[in-house]
């Protein structure tokens, strides 16, 4: 099987936020990932800077793309602009699990 972005992302959906309890992909927080024939990049944003869970939200992040990389270097790029907003960047979902209603 070929190693694909959606594969990826599928496999950040076990990552879990601590504090709100859903994943990262469905909050948004993974922006793009790019897969070549050396790497799998990932970039992704926190839902703040000074997020208190980065180190773990990172760690795990790394952990689950290595996990499907198929012998490519994982490398995650951490990215701020345009800061992670639940109203355009959580599914729908997510969305309604925050209480953001539209």
């Amino acid at each position: 099987m070929t190693l694909t972005a959606d594969r990826v992302r599928h496999a950040l959906e076990a990552v879990i936020d601590p504090e709100l309890m859903l994943n990262v992909v469905e909050l948004g927080l993974i922006r793009d990932i790019i897969v070549s024939d050396t790497h799998v990049q990932v970039h992704m944003t926190l839902t703040f800077p000074g997020c208190p869970y980065a180190p773990e939200l990172m760690e795990r992040v790394m952990t689950e793309t290595k996990a499907v990389a198929e012998g490519r270097e994982p490398v995650l790029e951490m990215v701020w602009e345009p800061p992670w907003d639940p109203r355009t960047d959580a599914t729908d979902e997510c969305k309604a699990e925050l209480g953001i209603w539209d």
